[in-house]
């Protein structure tokens, strides 16, 4: 592999019967994206040419056989396998799920070992990609298991950024999860994260609460009064600028998030229904809190309009291009911590 500058991001391509390999290759179809960066897409020769085929595009491919093969300048793409899949667009099948994981889990490989700077994954169906190698709930918490570190879910689109205190969980069970312990957790990762992946000095930080009107002091719930606030405050006495909690109807509604780095929901839908509803489908889902980077468009696997040509591409471009700007700003901001530790 020839030496270069250029971020090599690994591309894995989601299910393999939805719109995942569409945005790759569109997003590929304009050549100036190569001068950003050298993609490598894990998956098959196949499938890649059966999907060009069905939407009568013609990126030129680069196949190769191992990743010391990679050239820059071009899509590469990693044929993992050989055998012969069927394509059923549109379906949930299991063979979509069966190299779904194939694709991520030596993309994963491909990032712990250096190969490739950052992963940049396509939408997975968290039904069929269920088995023996993957019992979890999405992409973040087999990520988590998978590399080092807490991992944090933080949905992004110019300055929102909203992280999630609990994920992919059942409603029945959130109150029961938020604890003072998992609230700092959340807080040390997005702060830290603020800090060094996206070069904020001083993050501001805002919780919102998890009951209607925050509890109306207990009316409709005391999680807000006996958890949420005094940890909070607990948080405040460690030099963090951290506030809250606000109640999340009023905090989006008043756009009073535009006076934050970042947001913190108690829940999945508290944070994302009004994170898509401001995105506009230009949403990125980043990863944050691990030792290597992975961002992914905000959107599903599309099977509606999959093979239709109809697939918006512009979130995953943002994923990409966040993934390089993360990559670029924590390689710098280590450095600058590396610098400063050797000068005292």
């Amino acid at each position: 592999m020839e030496k270069t500058n250029k971020i090599i991001v690994g591309i894995s391509i989601g299910d393999i019967n939805g719109i995942g390999i569409e945005v790759i290759l569109k997003t590929f179809e304009d050549k100036r994206m190569l001068e950003f960066c050298t993609p490598v897409i894990f998956g098959s020769n196949k499938v890649i040419s059966f999907h060009k085929k069905a939407l009568n595009l013609n990126n030129s491919i680069h196949g190769i056989q191992s990743l010391d093969k990679i050239v820059h300048g071009k899509i590469n793409l990693l044929n993992i396998w050989k055998e012969d899949v069927k394509v059923e667009l549109g379906k949930i099948t299991p063979d979509g799920g069966k190299y779904a994981l194939k694709s991520l889990a030596t993309a994963v490989d491909a990032l712990k070992n250096n190969a490739i700077n950052v992963l940049l994954t396509a939408p997975i169906n968290k039904e069929n990609i269920q088995s023996k190698e993957f019992n979890f709930p999405g992409h973040t918490e087999f990520l988590e298991n998978e590399l080092e570190g807490d991992s944090l879910m933080i949905l992004m689109c110019e300055d929102l950024r909203i992280g999630l205190i609990t994920g992919h969980v059942p409603v029945s069970k959130i109150s029961e999860l938020i604890t003072p312990e998992l609230i700092k957790n959340k807080v040390d990762i997005m702060h830290q994260s603020l800090k060094r992946d996206f070069s904020i000095n001083k993050p501001k930080i805002a919780i919102l609460g998890l009951n209607p009107h925050c509890g109306d002091k207990g009316v409709m719930g005391k999680e807000d009064d006996e958890i949420i606030r005094p940890t909070i405050a607990e948080i405040k006495k460690t030099g963090k600028m951290v506030f809250g909690p606000y109640a999340a109807d009023g905090f989006f509604g008043s756009k009073t998030y535009e006076q934050f780095d970042g947001v913190l929901a108690m829940y999945h839908d508290q944070g994302l229904a009004p994170f898509k509803a401001l995105s506009f489908g230009n949403g990125v889902n980043f990863t944050a809190g691990l030792n290597r980077i992975r961002t992914s468009p905000d959107h599903g696997t599309g099977f509606d309009i999959a093979g239709k040509n109809k697939a918006n591409v512009e979130s995953f471009k943002e994923a990409l291009f966040s993934s390089l700007k993360i990559y670029r700003n924590r390689k710098e901001n280590i450095e600058l911590e590396s610098n400063t530790l050797k000068s005292k």
